[in-house]
């Protein structure tokens, strides 16, 4: 079996469960709900792949991108 067969083979369908208890888990946090956007659906999914609530992310980044795309020049933006 080639590695990528064995990669293919070892993606299975989200832990619903995991997923539900990480729901769960965010809507006790103290925080708006919704407050992080995109990150906490993606904690949700996280959650899911993992089959674990409780999700651990050994090998992080973190990446931060700007670009001013021409606002300033436009006048929207209040900060030059």
């Amino acid at each position: 079996m080639s590695a990528l067969d064995r990669i293919i083979n070892s993606i299975h369908p989200l832990a619903e469960d995991a997923m539900e208890q990480a729901c769960q888990r965010q809507a006790m946090l103290t925080k708006p709900r919704g407050s992080l956007g995109l990150l906490e659906a993606l904690s949700i999914q996280l959650a899911g792949i993992q089959s674990n609530p409780f999700h651990v992310i050994h090998q992080k980044a973190v990446i931060t991108m700007a670009a001013d795309h021409g606002v300033v020049n436009e006048g929207i933006s209040l900060y030059p």
